[in-house]
């Protein structure tokens, strides 16, 4: 089966060598929301293409429709196939590093017929790129910044694209008579934002048929290690799985072991030590005599040691120790205590689906409410809404409330902060909607005082509720900008503004290390999944690990409230 990861890949780069060839814009749209709707649909295109439903897949006409049936057919798009050929293989790459166009790409090309990202560091290391047309000393040194942003996105995947996969090859083994526990391990079991390898971990006494089948699983592109109790694979998406296969009765020392930190394992260890005890992947062991005493469960490994179970998000040598022993350890946030989402967009903005389709699937997800908070103007990329649009999309808000029960559709707009500070909607139109989300989205490389004091005075306006994506981090092509964080943290707590963790898997922001100081600091949070789809609803999920990394409880967090006390909540500011 064609993968609908697969087919998003293809319609992406589609769209990114028509920008090379500076085609129309309306037409590289169209590709990029495909691949947008075709990466988060909840069902197989391939499924959808057999049952003659692919015109039910948003933005999927006629021409796409054909595309998706070549590749389910043959495996390949001519079509993709020819465009391929048009444009040197180089300049195609280089596209995969920040800061650099179709544009750039083509310049160079051009000019210094650069064809790889290696050839592309060296020219700048040699200062080749900054008496370009266009380019400059401050443009080369950003290449540079973007080229090793590129290289630690290579060596690290986002979390929302490994644990699926994990997911998926853990399903695979559960059946399996020989499968006595099994469960995913290392950085992506205490949901780390981006991790490294997937680990997997499973307790059998019959692990050469777990190691055949694992060698063989369909998400193998290569096998890079094999033997009797562990292997490792590389998927086709080149993200390296590890599976380990233990003896029933060191399941729990192994998973504690292989799920780390290496910071909270070594303190773990400290604490036996003390206690005359040593631990290992095997269990734990009594010095005096080496007899083993523990091993096959995590929980009564902490309880040997005289500490409560510690969650594997918090095990990052923190302050996790000393709250366990102080008994301070937090509750710590669910899924299921979600009651709602302030952060979504729709087909007004640059969304794909309309206000009552998300209001109907958010309330299939169990939300008491949610904010539609389109793009105001200043974003016309976006398609953001100016004064009348608005004033519009109000009136579609409160038809939709007419229209469907059990879920409360809140007015909201994702306003832009303007370079000075100011908002680029009126006060007298805010003054209209239930709720304001403020974000900067231009102008972030503005020095640090200028951005924190543009966020500042977004905060001090008594309309603005929350602040989105506070650093503007996208993971691996964009560095947070230039602000004092920690500032904002305070302001935030002194004006009662709610700062955003935002769940989108590129932006994962804020992280769990400011998340923390948030809280500690008195700072009502919330999480916005930032959805375009329905689909992209369920980032909600990524954005409660965060909220569990940073130590938050129920009452951290604003969308946990019922929206009578959001409301007063928000009346107060």
């Amino acid at each position: 089966m064609v993968k609908n990861a697969e087919l998003a890949d293809i319609f992406a780069n589609i769209a990114r060598i028509l920008k090379i060839k500076d085609e129309n814009v309306f037409k590289i749209r169209a590709y990029e929301r495909v691949a947008a709707t075709l990466e988060n649909l909840p069902m197989e295109a391939e499924t959808l293409y057999r049952l003659d439903k692919l015109n039910e897949i948003p933005g999927v006409g006629e021409a796409i429709a054909q595309k998706i049936g070549e590749l389910v057919e043959t495996g390949r798009l001519e079509y993709y196939e020819k465009l391929k050929k048009s444009i040197p293989e180089g300049v195609f790459e280089l596209l995969n590093v920040p800061d650099i166009g179709p544009r750039k790409a083509k310049l160079f090309y051009e000019e210094l017929n650069i064809t790889s990202v290696k050839e592309l560091e060296e020219a700048a290391l040699q200062h080749k790129l900054q008496n370009l047309p266009g380019m400059g000393v401050k443009a080369e040194k950003n290449i540079l910044r973007g080229i090793e942003l590129y290289k630690r996105r290579e060596q690290r995947t986002l979390l929302g694209a490994a644990l699926p996969i994990a997911e998926e090859i853990v399903g695979e083994f559960k059946p399996l008579g020989e499968v006595d526990r099994i469960s995913i391990a290392g950085s992506i079991r205490r949901r780390r934002d981006t991790i490294g390898d997937i680990d997997i971990l499973i307790a059998s006494k019959n692990p050469e048929k777990i190691m055949n089948k694992f060698i063989h699983l369909s998400q193998v592109k290569e096998v890079l290690a094999e033997g009797l109790t562990k292997s490792a694979i590389l998927t086709h998406q080149d993200i390296q799985v590890d599976l380990r296969v233990v003896a029933p009765d060191s399941f729990g020392a192994a998973l504690l072991y292989f799920t780390g930190s290496q910071a909270h394992n070594v303190h773990l260890r400290e604490i036996a030590v003390r206690m005359g005890l040593k631990i290992n992947e095997y269990g734990v062991f009594q010095v005096k005599d080496d007899k083993k005493i523990a091993g096959e469960e995590e929980e009564e490994i902490y309880r040997i040691l005289e500490l409560p179970y510690i969650m594997p998000e918090l095990r990052e040598d923190r302050g996790e120790f000393e709250a366990a022993q102080n008994k301070t350890l937090p509750n710590l946030v669910e899924i299921s205590d979600i009651k709602g989402d302030f952060h979504i967009h729709t087909i007004d903005s640059d969304g794909i689906n309309t206000i009552e389709e998300m209001a109907v699937a958010a309330r299939q997800r169990g939300y008491q409410y949610i904010a539609i908070t389109d793009h105001s103007q200043s974003l016309h990329i976006a398609g953001g809404l100016d004064e009348q649009r608005l004033l519009e999309q109000i009136k579609k808000i409160e038809q939709v409330n007419q229209k469907i029960d059990g879920i409360t559709v809140l007015k909201g707009i994702e306003v832009d902060i303007k370079p000075d500070g100011t908002l680029d909607t009126p006060d007298k139109v805010l003054q209209k909607l239930d709720i304001v989300i403020a974000a900067i989205h231009s102008g972030l490389r503005q020095e640090r005082k200028k951005l924190t004091e543009r966020l500042k005075k977004a905060m001090e306006n008594p309309l603005v509720d929350i602040i989105a994506h506070p650093t503007g981090r996208i993971i691996g092509y964009r560095e947070a900008y230039d602000v004092d964080i920690q500032e904002i943290i305070q302001i935030a707590a002194r004006t009662n503004t709610v700062l955003e963790i935002n769940a989108s898997l590129e932006r994962m922001d804020l992280n769990d290390i400011y998340t923390r100081s948030a809280k500690e600091q008195g700072v009502l949070l919330s999480i916005g999944s930032d959805a375009h789809q329905i689909s992209t609803l369920d980032n909600m999920y990524y954005g409660i690990t965060i909220a569990r990394r940073g130590w938050l409880e129920k009452e951290n967090l604003l969308n946990t409230l019922p929206l009578d006390k959001i409301k007063s909540i928000l009346k107060k500011k």
